[in-house]
């Protein structure tokens, strides 16, 4: 059992791309099968190996190993060939000449009749030798397959056209490549969006023709934006990329875009090995699915909270590299992470939020500033640094305990110490619980921002 994922690298990976490869990859696994990664690279002008590496970037990122590839189709061009010459020699293809003005008038034509506007098949029978080469279709009988998703389909041979499978150069087209390589390939299952619908028939009719068996098909809706319209830049990130970049975990992206346009039962969070298991082409919707950002940041922070701390370490390093922050000299990681596992709903989050513990900061947020620093803060800021600095244990227990004391001394809510002792330890007033912050702070720092609020306040 195989199955493929084929992008074009005419861009980076996208979110309908990857929500493609991931269904693939599951129906490979599922079936104890094997994953193809092909690179559909013929498009010379359009092609760049930016994208390439884009796709290559994306699929590891994500986990979707392959177990085959990738595989150029660039590689391939003697195959192709070796494949239209056949057709060629027995009569299922044949040379065109027919010019583009003369193309585009019969077309002009045909839908002022009304008529359908495909080829007349005017150089079937002119036994030419150069020009585009165009796939003989069958003119009676009917195209019937059934589709994983989409159900049973049917098209007359009459609607199709003699389609273009090289160019005058000498090139192969989509629809010739995509047959030899899923038959060389044995891949089993097609799985792929539903914009390559119209394709298939064509296919089909390929495959017959080199008396070649046939795959199964399964054609992916595709992914809406919130209004509606097709999935873009405008509705956020769509580059699978930006979403590490945005401080999403892979295993989260995964969980999020499985569940567009796939189910099962009401079941939301699942884990790669439950994927696997549950896993049915049978159960994607017909109809295309809506991204929702806000259920996607839902699922991140539940993963955030509940991943292994290893695991994370890894994930968050290259955004803690991208704001230069160097964690030698300063706290344990691991421990900085619990303390904000609870608190993050990404990772950029947590990267901002770790600056506190191995960077000091020159300024205070002012518009925390202006609600927690005041006249009337000013007596439990000094409270604080006065018990804190008398502290001989330093511990998230005895920082608690001298809170508390502050509390009372003061004769006020617990808020109205927490507030501005969480503002002057991190800068921007979002750090976790302080006590436990605190110590990760360290005494002397601790001790530092408390004077650096004691004085923002005097100056007011």
């Amino acid at each position: 059992m195989k199955s493929r994922f084929a992008p074009s690298p005419t861009g980076y990976l996208h979110i309908g791309g990857a929500r493609t490869a991931l269904f693939a990859w599951l129906w490979a696994r599922k079936n104890n099968g094997q994953f193809t990664l092909r690179i559909e690279d013929t498009d010379r002008e359009r092609s760049t190996q930016a994208s390439v590496d884009a796709i290559l970037q994306g699929m590891e990122w994500l986990g979707l190993d392959y177990d085959e590839g990738p595989i150029y189709q660039t590689d391939r061009f003697d195959r192709y060939e070796e494949v239209i010459n056949e057709l060629l020699r027995k009569g299922g293809a044949y040379y065109c000449e027919c010019s583009k003005e003369r193309l585009e008038k019969l077309r002009e034509d045909k839908m002022a009749a009304g008529e359908k506007a495909k080829y007349d098949g005017r150089c079937r029978d002119k036994n030419l030798s150069s020009g585009v080469i165009r796939f003989l279709n069958p003119d009676e009988g009917k195209v019937a397959f059934r589709d994983h998703v989409k159900g049973d389909i049917e098209i007359a041979n009459s609607e199709l056209d003699d389609l273009i499978i090289a160019r005058s150069d000498g090139s192969p087209t989509y629809n010739l490549t995509v047959v030899v390589d899923d038959h060389d390939m044995a891949i089993d299952c097609v799985v792929r969006g539903d914009d390559h619908i119209n394709n298939t028939p064509k296919q089909i009719n390929l495959y017959a023709a080199l008396d070649w068996d046939l795959p199964t098909f399964a054609h992916v809706p595709m992914i809406l934006g919130g209004d509606g319209a097709r999935l873009s830049k405008r509705h956020g990130a769509v580059n699978v990329m930006a979403y590490r970049d945005e401080g999403f975990l892979p295993k989260a992206l995964l969980n999020y875009i499985v569940r567009v346009g796939w189910s099962h039962g009401d079941q939301e969070i699942f884990s790669l090995e439950e994927m696997i298991n549950l896993f049915d082409l049978a159960n994607i919707n017909k109809a295309p699915a809506s991204f929702n950002q806000e259920k996607l940041i839902w699922l991140n922070q539940s993963y955030i909270k509940t991943t292994e701390v290893s695991e994370l370490i890894g994930h968050l390093q290259w955004h803690l590299q991208q704001r230069s922050i160097d964690v030698k000299g300063g706290p344990k990681i691991e421990d900085v992470i619990e303390a904000l596992q609870d608190r993050s709903k990404t990772l950029v989050e947590m990267a901002d939020s770790c600056a506190m513990f191995y960077q000091d900061f020159t300024a205070f947020d002012e518009k925390q500033a202006s609600k927690q620093f005041s006249g009337k803060s000013q007596p439990i800021v000094e409270a604080l640094y006065s018990k804190l600095s008398a502290l001989e244990v330093w511990s998230a227990e005895a920082v608690h305990d001298e809170i508390q004391g502050v509390c009372e001394q003061q004769d006020v809510g617990f808020g109205k110490v927490g507030q501005p002792f969480r503002l002057a330890l991190s800068g921007d007033g979002k750090a976790g619980s302080i006590d436990v912050c605190a110590v990760l702070v360290g005494k002397d720092r601790t001790l530092a921002r408390l004077q650096m609020a004691i004085d923002y306040i005097k100056a007011l």
